[in-house]
This record gives structure tokens, sequence and C-alpha cells, in this order.
């Protein structure tokens, strides 16, 4: 976002412009009721949100992750059942810095433990479940990974995937794999290959509702950088000229408008 208009962002917080306005859009989102059962965000700019305010990347991605706690209020108060993270992908494991690596996985160890020891994801019965290439990552992220999953496994009123060394394309080759392996083994029949069979080795095969129906992508990208490609066929895209740090409940309320003011027609 260009400086001119963070520091006007600032300048209409400080005067109370936006708590009024979030008032509004609060009143309007909420009395619609056509709230998106299944929201996916792609979490973009953090980097350089921490090199316009002159702080040190890590202080981006602490940011960033405090964010994504209140985003998830935002969302679970707002009717929303389910939430996708992208918060690493396979390309940023094998293209970023080793430093900034471990700077991310720094952040998600504490993120884990902290979990872990307050339960804030189970208080609201949330599922969690890690959607990516786990084995890509150290063994005590997967091990607190597996155990956050285990603690919420029998929740089925909200849910939680973070998207961890996540591939949209590795993740199709992997179904296709996986599918002609029981076709060779006798388990599936070619004919009975169709697109509920294909969704069922797909890593969100556990969701109630697999296919977002609100992708919310931050920082001014407007790409989708490989991200659920099969699940997110007739999403509603929505992107956002702000960096994530700073991404706010006001922003999410308009997405969320944005979202009921669409028609939505599935390819029709």
């Amino acid at each position: 976002m260009p400086r001119l208009a963070r520091a006007a962002r600032k300048l209409a917080s400080a005067l109370g412009v936006y708590r009024l306005y979030e008032k509004v859009l609060e009143s309007e989102v909420l009395s619609d009721g056509r709230i998106p059962s299944h929201v996916a965000v792609i979490l973009d700019g953090n980097r350089r949100w921490a090199r316009e305010e002159g702080v040190p990347i890590e202080a981006g991605y602490k940011e960033g992750a405090r964010r994504v706690e209140d985003f998830l209020k935002w969302c679970y108060d707002a009717g929303v059942k389910t939430v996708t993270l992208y918060a690493l992908s396979t390309e940023n494991v094998s293209r970023r810095s080793p430093e900034e690596i471990q700077v991310l996985l720094g952040i998600l160890r504490e993120y884990l433990r902290r979990e872990l020891q307050e339960g804030e994801l189970m208080k609201r019965k949330v599922k969690v479940k890690a959607i990516g290439f786990l084995e890509l990552l150290p063994a005590d992220i997967v091990a607190g990974v597996r155990e956050l999953e285990k603690r919420t496994e029998s929740f089925s009123e909200r849910f939680l995937n973070i998207a961890l060394a996540y591939g949209g394309r590795a993740e199709i080759v992997d179904a296709a794999r996986r599918i002609a392996g029981d076709v060779l083994a006798g388990a599936l029949r070619i004919e009975d290959i169709d697109e509920k069979t294909f969704e069922k080795y797909l890593q969100t095969s556990h969701l109630p509702n697999p296919h977002p129906d609100l992708v919310i992508r931050t920082s001014g990208e407007l790409r989708i950088s490989n991200f659920l490609l099969w699940q997110i066929a007739y999403s509603e895209l929505v992107f956002l000229d702000v960096y994530w740090p700073e991404f706010r409940r006001i922003d999410f309320l308009r997405a969320l408008r944005t979202y009921q003011r669409r028609s939505r027609r599935f390819g029709a």
C-alpha cells in the first residue's frame, strides 16, 4: 500500500472515522445473513509491511501471527464455520532464505506451544487440520501439529485448516498418484472415477464444505499462488490493497459485503 494511503488510514483511525464505518458495515453485513460457510485467506504482505515500517522482517511475521488470532475470532463470531489459512507454501520452503524460514518456523513453534497450553481453539470447539506436505518440515513442528489435530479431532462445529508446505498442483498430483495406486490394487475401478471420487483423495476431504465460498488475498497482489486449485474453482475472490499485519476487522467486513453483493453463478 502506498505510504500516503497508509498515512490516511492511520489518521482516519485516530479521528474515529473507522470505528463509525465499522459499525455501519457490521450492521449491513450481519443483517444480510449470507455469511460464507468457508473462508480461505492468502496471508500476504508481512515482509513488505515490515520494510515500510522500518522494522525487522521477524516483526512483520509476528504481527501477522497476531492478526491471524484476531481474524479467527472475527470469522467464528460472524458465523463462518470453516477457515483455511495459506501460511506456508512449498515454494516458500524451497525458495526463501534459510534464515527467513527459521523465523517462520520459530513463530509457528510458539503458536503451537501456546495453543497446546491455553487451548483457545479447543474452547471454541474448532477442529484443526494441517494440509500440505508436512514431511518438508522439522519433526518437532510436525509433532506439535499432530498433537493439536488429535486434541481437536472430535469437534464438528468449526474447522481450521492450516496450509503448511502446501502446493495446489502437488496436492492434485498426489491425489492422482493415490488413485492410480488404488486402481492397480483393484480397490477402485477406472469407470468409477468422477469429481466426487477425486475429491475424496484431496487433503480437504474431511470438511463438510471443502470449497471456499470466499477467498481473500491481502497486499494488493492479484493472483492465487498455487492455492487450493481444485477447491476454489467457483469461489468468489476478493483482493484487498492492505498488508496482512495491518488487516482490520473493517477489512474483513468489507470482504464479506463484497461477497454478499455478488451473484454466485458456479460457472453458469
